[in-house]
């Protein structure tokens, strides 16, 4: 049987990849890719994948610390997941995770009234992806997934896919405002 703590592992890894896919998908809704002119060059429902991906994304995300209730040898409360200052171990990661979390949701939670709350409001409020997933790959890189010593080997396979998935969005970050950018040039 596996250690509720390396599920728990699992599950954040499954939310950080999950989350850089999302990501990628709307910074190619946000540079107003076409999956029609271009590459797979037939329609193809990109705000349907993103939807997908953010409720998996956020599946995932909760997942990974309600499972942290179940370890024996560390004593995790509710109350050490909702507010992680009081947290047992790595209470300021634990705190950066929170923050990220809370952030998805609010991102997310606004996302279902945006017809409601209108375009520039919404847009808005989703540009707060951008530090949740800062917050996201911080504790994600910093936190020991093992919960032994409360330090974080950077070198080891967890935290290089972490570490790989922060400079794909980087990178796709900085390809998107150059896009945005020019695109704006040429239209004015």
């Amino acid at each position: 049987m596996m250690d509720p703590v390396e599920i728990s592992a699992d599950a954040g890894l499954v939310a950080v990849g999950l989350a850089t896919v999302n990501f990628c998908i709307g910074l190619l809704i946000a540079t107003r890719y076409s999956p029609v002119k271009c590459w797979p060059h037939r329609q193809f429902n990109l705000f349907w994948l993103h939807r997908c991906t953010a409720y998996a994304t956020i599946a995932a995300t909760l997942v990974h610390p309600i499972l942290l209730l179940f370890v024996s040898r560390i004593r995790f409360r509710l109350i050490d997941l909702l507010m992680p200052v009081w947290s047992p171990l790595q209470p300021l990661q634990n705190s950066l995770g929170a923050v990220a979390l809370y952030l998805l949701l609010f991102v997310l939670l606004t996302s279902f009234y945006r017809l409601k709350i209108g375009r520039v409001l919404w847009r808005r409020s989703h540009w707060l992806v951008y530090p949740a997933a800062l917050l996201l790959f911080i504790h994600g890189i910093f936190t020991d997934s093992e919960l032994h010593t409360g330090h974080a080997d950077l070198l080891d396979g967890e935290k290089v896919f972490v570490e790989i998935c922060l400079l794909i969005i980087l990178a796709g970050s900085v390809i998107s405002f150059r896009l945005r950018r020019k695109r704006l040039r040429v239209s004015a």
